[in-house]
């Protein structure tokens, strides 16, 4: 039997000293206060997603698909103990001042480590990617990062959303994600149990949707694994998900069999409007006194854990100092500059200011606070557009043309103007600057979460891989100006912007608060870049399966077969390598990559598996290793790559971990070992075949 630590015993003594009244009232989100017991009030939701969000001013980080676009779990640990002090000094300074509302505790709900299936999802930014592997990389690094390692939790992390969650948005409270158990076993539950297993995270959040019947948030093949993987922390539902039980799914009759389903199933707090009612539950004998305190200990036990009832937990001395700093703005711009993507450069990048008189930068992005911040954002002290970050880099010598060139989704910027009325701007600019900087893309007012964005079309999700036309017409014109354009996308997602003609496409993300800092350090070769795709970029969505379909065949780069613009793990960067000596021992790949180019840069080695002769191997491979690599011109390093632990076992239909078939076939390259990637990035992948166990 397990040991019950300190926390819990505290915890335990203190719910057995309220009335069951006052222990179910702590189960509701807002958490009154307990004057008797010295108890103060708390509201268990915030949010960190890239840096403190909806709480005033905060470091803001790139968005956390751009930081998955860094394959760098350790400056993603960094960002997250970043966001953890920040956290805990934002609290302090606003509990003394008696303010306990929304986003003001310490109980982050983050991070996202849903699976980023299909590119239409609009939540996908929020995530780590498409591989269940880098997604428990990086997942688990966040939840080091921002929980610490003391004797108190420095903030308290939350994996969400538990499980098979990934749209559609506009069908959410309603939808049944039909999966098989090989699928959830093998794609979707991963890094949860990672998390859970090796990253002690202290709370889950169950999802939406029901998976094959069940709900999200009362599912008891969800709530089995968390009990097999040993999980001590807290769940919560997802905000106003226990509803969507009477209200979307009608799996319940009304709100009191609603919140007694949740509770007895192991929901411990409801964000929404359910289980204020639970006491009424109770008494119409549809939950016991038993389930009511379990879930209050939970609870509190995540609050000693915290330290949040010592006075002198280490943290006390946190406050507005440690808010917004230079160190942590310093963070914020290395996360940008290593997370975009150099996609395409027909030799005009790095820009040598030197050979320019003229700059013209272009676009709806190109000045816009929206395009950095994705969504679940703070307030930035000072953010840094892409137009101020290269007019700022080019200097006084260089002659800055600025146009919004066109609205970012709507025909016209000025609402009594004609369609297109910022285009001769634009069309006169590109015409008589040396280059053309021209910023397009997205931002989270049309990808993102349903009700939070304000895309009435498909409820946050993209309807395709194309541009918003206004912008089309904006990027067919300057391509036909015959002048030298350098394409910069500010996506949450992938796009297919069917720019041909443009001379580099630089897929930036959304950057954060530096952004424009590091697109300009990376434009003028002050920085090479050196992201790698978290995600495929498809060609189109008319050969993806259904959105609803949750099933891999024919979804990501496991089990793709065409359909890619650009690969999942792809990247260029300013300089060119080679590699060589591949080897394998004990469960780790060595490998020598040089840098044979005149640029100092950062690659991202990849070792990708696939077992030779098993039937429950992915249709492809898998990744199963990565290091990010810092070289000098000229400079070489022999690293070692441990593999991920699951490397030599598959799960088979029954959705059960096996042991492989023990003959593997590994690859180590600078993308995936694929044609198209090689060809992209000019070097070829080693690899080498191996018996193992």
């Amino acid at each position: 039997m397990k040991k019950m630590d300190k926390a819990t015993e505290q915890a335990k003594e203190l719910v057995a000293q309220m009335t069951l009244e006052e222990a179910a009232s702590q189960l509701y989100y807002i958490s009154p206060a307990i004057e008797r017991l010295g108890i103060p009030a708390y509201n268990w939701w915030n949010e960190a997603l890239h840096g403190v969000a909806r709480a005033g001013t905060a470091t803001m980080f790139p968005q956390a698909i751009a930081m998955a676009a860094m394959f760098d779990d350790e400056l993603l640990g960094k960002m997250a103990e970043t966001t953890g002090i920040e956290a805990r000094a934002k609290y302090n300074i606003q509990s003394r001042y008696g303010d306990r509302d929304l986003y003001k505790g310490i109980t982050m709900w983050s991070p996202n480590i849903n699976i980023f299936r299909d590119p239409r999802w609009g939540r996908g930014h929020e995530t780590y990617g498409e591989d269940p592997y880098l997604t428990s990389r990086l997942g688990t690094a966040f939840v080091r990062g921002l929980q610490g390692d003391g004797e108190y939790m420095l903030a308290a992390a939350c994996a969400k959303h538990f499980a098979v969650h990934s749209g559609p948005e506009n069908i959410r409270h309603s939808f049944d994600a039909k999966c098989t158990l090989k699928d959830m076993n093998e794609t979707y539950l991963p890094a949860f149990q990672a998390l859970i297993e090796d990253a002690k995270v202290e709370g889950v959040m169950g999802c939406y949707n029901r998976i094959n019947g069940e709900p999200g948030c009362a599912s008891d093949t969800l709530m089995g694994k968390l009990k097999e993987w040993d999980f001590d922390g807290y769940f919560t539902s997802d905000a106003w998900a226990v509803r969507d039980f009477y209200q979307g799914h009608h799996v319940c009759e009304d709100k009191e069999h609603a919140a007694a389903l949740a509770l007895s199933k192991g929901c411990d707090t409801n964000c929404g409007d359910t289980y204020p009612c639970l006491m009424d539950a109770y008494r119409k004998g549809l939950i016991t006194e038993e389930e009511i305190r379990t879930a209050a200990i939970h609870l509190f036990r995540t609050r000693f854990r915290l330290g949040l009832f010592d006075e002198n937990n280490g943290f006390e001395n946190l406050g507005l100092d440690d808010v917004a700093t230079p160190e942590h703005r310093a963070v914020s711009l290395e996360c940008a500059e290593k997370g975009m993507v150099l996609l395409k450069n027909n030799g005009i990048l790095p820009l040598d200011k030197s050979k320019l008189k003229s700059i013209a930068v272009i676009g709806p992005n190109a000045d816009s606070i929206d395009a950095l911040r994705g969504n679940y954002y703070g307030t930035s002290a000072h953010m840094v557009t892409f137009l101020d970050g290269i007019r700022e880099e080019s200097g006084e010598d260089v002659k800055i043309y600025y146009s919004e060139g066109c609205h970012l989704f709507k025909n016209r910027v000025e609402h009594l103007a004609e369609p297109n009325d910022r285009l001769a701007e634009a069309l006169a600019m590109a015409g008589k600057a040396d280059v053309t900087i021209l910023c397009l893309g997205l931002d989270a007012n049309i990808e993102g979460e349903e009700g939070d964005e304000g895309n009435a079309f498909a409820g946050g999700d993209k309807l395709s891989l194309e541009l918003p036309e206004s912008q089309r017409i904006l990027l067919d014109k300057v391509l036909a100006t015959g002048k030298p354009v350098i394409l910069v996308l500010a996506a949450g997602s992938s796009l297919n912007p069917h720019a041909e003609k443009a001379e580099a496409i630089l897929q930036a993300w959304y950057p954060g608060e530096c952004g424009g800092t590091a697109l300009a350090n990376i434009l003028f070769g002050k920085v090479s870049p050196s992201g790698k795709l978290p995600v495929t970029f498809y060609e189109s969505t008319d050969a993806l399966p259904d959105f609803t379909d949750y099933s891999m065949t024919g979804r990501t780069y496991r089990y793709l077969s065409g359909n890619v613009l650009y690969p999942f793990g792809f990247g260029l960067t300013y300089s060119t390598v080679s590699l060589s000596g591949m080897a394998f021992d004990d469960g780790k790949v060595s490998v020598t990559i040089a840098n044979n180019g005149k640029f100092d840069t950062d690659e991202v080695v990849q070792v990708y598996v696939k077992d030779i002769e098993s039937p429950y191997e992915v249709s492809n491979y898998r990744l199963c290793g990565f290091e990010r690599v810092s070289l000098k011109a000229g400079e070489d390093k022999t690293i070692s790559l441990p593999l991920d632990k699951n490397t030599f076992t598959l799960v088979n239909d029954a959705g059960e971990r096996v042991p492989g078939s023990g003959k593997y076939r590994l690859w180590a390259g600078v993308s995936q070992p694929d044609v198209l990637s090689e060809s992209l990035s000019g070097v070829p992948c080693l690899n080498m075949d191996i018996l193992g166990s």
